[in-house]
């Protein structure tokens, strides 16, 4: 077996991005040899660096440049593919939210009167318990007509209380519980935030000054300027 024969698909030409990795290659060789975690001590050495950096900038375009050449297609071709399923799949939302709005008042109906349903039901089991245990309470064990309406009491509250539980049960399907919000007093809301959730606030804080910092002398926050490499 040849050993040297060449490397499979040979033939090829390199990927865009492979073919300006391999037309840098000593300036990515030079650039290894700098950042090595020694720092520069001399003029000649940061001009050196600096000379480096310069053609970095233009080595990184130029990757830019060939990562869109070699990407762009195929990241049309997805784009091409997720629009042509989103016809399908938008449609079929809308067609799902249509369904829901037209069964949705009246379920939201048919629950509040379930949920009176019930209600009443359950109440109606407390007063025949209440009922029973007064009757038991109460009874003459001399008199058989008052155990007998003892006995009655206590079966009609057991079957209060069977009817409160299958009214507990009969619900109406697709219908969810959702907890909604409204903010009425922000001033409020903001002096409960910065007494139990610090953190939160800090961070919301962080954020909108990295936003507005430069364009608004905002009460609080120092700035100032400074030269740094790049």
């Amino acid at each position: 077996m040849d050993n040297n024969l060449p490397p499979r698909n040979h033939n090829n030409p390199p990927l865009p991005i492979e073919a300006v990795v391999s037309a840098h290659d000593g300036l990515i060789s030079e650039a290894q040899n700098w950042a090595d975690g020694t720092p520069v001590e001399n003029e000649a050495g940061m001009n050196a660096v600096d000379r480096i950096i310069k053609e970095f900038k233009t080595y990184r375009a130029e990757l830019t440049k060939a990562a869109k050449e070699q990407t762009e297609p195929l990241h049309k071709a997805w784009k091409a593919e997720v629009a042509d399923v989103k016809v399908y799949t938008d449609d079929a939302d809308r067609m799902q939210s249509a369904l829901v709005a037209v069964v949705g008042q009246f379920k939201a109906n048919l629950a509040a009167e379930k949920a009176e349903a019930e209600r009443k039901a359950q109440q109606a089991a407390w007063d025949a318990t209440r009922k029973a245990q007064e009757a038991t309470r109460n009874v003459n064990a001399a008199d058989i007509e008052a155990q007998r309406a003892a006995a009655q009491a206590m079966a009609d509250a057991e079957a209060a209380q069977k009817a409160a539980s299958a009214a507990s049960k009969d619900t109406v399907k697709g219908m969810r519980r959702v907890t909604r919000y409204e903010v009425q007093d922000n001033r409020a809301a903001l002096h409960w935030i910065a007494a139990h959730d610090k953190p939160a606030l800090a961070e919301f804080i962080a954020e909108y000054i990295r936003k507005n910092y430069k364009t608004q002398q905002i009460a609080g926050v120092h700035v100032w300027q400074e030269k740094e490499a790049f």
